[in-house]
This record gives structure tokens, C-alpha cells and sequence, in this order.
């Protein structure tokens, strides 16, 4: 009883995000539309932003399962567009409210596991100092996270599939370079 009641409190909430900001969510609200008392709220979750965490992290776990190797960095970014456009209403709610940053902490581990997953088959045999290794997944994540926030600042309008092609095609053989001269040292 006790998960089916964590999982209608985290649907109904989601239900309410695709309706509304974050921002005019209340735990009231939660419970009323899902016929629960606050106490059973509590016992689940903290406030609003930790039920928002745990469903961003879920999320990410399904990612996760349903990716476990990335022979592609750019199915995978992709599919995290997908995932965003089928999501649209409910994500820009979340990423245009005060508490965006959990979203965007979320965003940076999508963003840290497509890297780290895809570089893992690129780099398979080569030996590659830890430091180095950092760099490039540093340098590649803060890529694919700036393309995904200048993408929901324009409230995802262009068409990010295009551009995501697009960059693909401009890095096709950067990234391996730049692993063959890290493999060098």
C-alpha cells in the first residue's frame, strides 16, 4: 500500500505540473487531488522539492536502464529530447520556477552519464590518465548542457533534433583526436 500510495502522490504531482508552475504547488493541492491526508504526504517526502528530486532521479534511472551502453552521443541526446518535447509542458513548469536547480542538477547528470557512457566506448582499450579523461567528459558535458539550457530558454522552439545532427556532424572525429592525443602521454 505504502509504494502505491508514493506512486499516486507522484503522479497526481506530476498531473498538477503539467497543469501549473511549481511555483503555485502545494502540498495541499497534492493531497487533495489524490484523496490522501498531509501525514501521508510526510511520511513520503520531505516538501515539494524532494518529492520533485526523487522523480527527476527516477527518471534518470529509467535513462540509465533503457541506455545501459551509448554507442551514440547523439542517439542518446536524442533521446533525452524526446523524453523533453513529450514532457514539454511539465519540464518548462519546473525549469522556469524558483527551484529550477533541481532540475538543472538533474540535467547535468544526464548530460555527465551520455558523455561518460559514450566515451567508455570510444576509449575502450586506450590508456588515458583519470585527469585527462575528467577534461574531455567536462569539456563535452558542459557542451550538451549548454545546448539543452539555450534550448529551454527559448522555450524549445527550435528544433533541437536538427541541431543536435548538426553538432554531430561538426565533432565527427574531434572527440576521438582528442582521445588518441590524451592516449599519447
Amino acid at each position: 500500500m505504502s509504494s502505491f500510495t508514493k506512486d499516486a502522490i507522484k503522479m497526481t504531482f506530476v498531473s498538477l505540473l503539467d497543469q501549473k508552475p511549481l511555483n503555485q504547488i502545494t502540498v495541499k493541492m497534492v493531497v487533495e487531488e489524490c484523496g490522501i491526508n498531509r501525514n501521508s504526504f510526510y511520511y513520503h517526502f520531505q516538501d515539494i522539492p524532494a518529492l520533485l528530486e526523487e522523480i527527476i532521479m527516477d527518471h534518470l534511472e529509467q535513462f540509465v536502464r533503457k541506455y545501459p551502453t551509448i554507442d551514440s552521443a547523439e542517439a542518446a541526446l536524442n533521446a533525452a529530447a524526446d523524453f523533453t518535447m513529450e514532457n514539454r509542458r511539465v519540464l518548462l513548469h519546473i525549469y522556469h520556477s524558483t527551484n529550477r536547480d533541481i532540475y538543472e542538477r538533474y540535467l547535468w547528470k544526464e548530460c555527465d552519464y551520455i558523455v561518460s557512457a559514450y566515451g567508455k566506448t570510444l576509449v575502450k582499450d586506450l590508456d588515458i590518465s583519470e585527469s585527462d579523461r575528467r577534461i574531455l567528459v567536462h569539456f563535452y558535458k558542459c557542451e550538451c548542457f549548454g545546448l539543452v539550457i539555450d534550448w529551454l530558454n527559448q522555450q524549445m522552439k527550435p528544433d533541437i533534433h536538427k541541431e543536435i545532427s548538426r553538432l554531430c556532424e561538426l565533432h565527427h572525429g574531434m572527440i576521438e583526436e582528442m582521445i588518441k592525443r590524451a592516449a599519447k602521454k
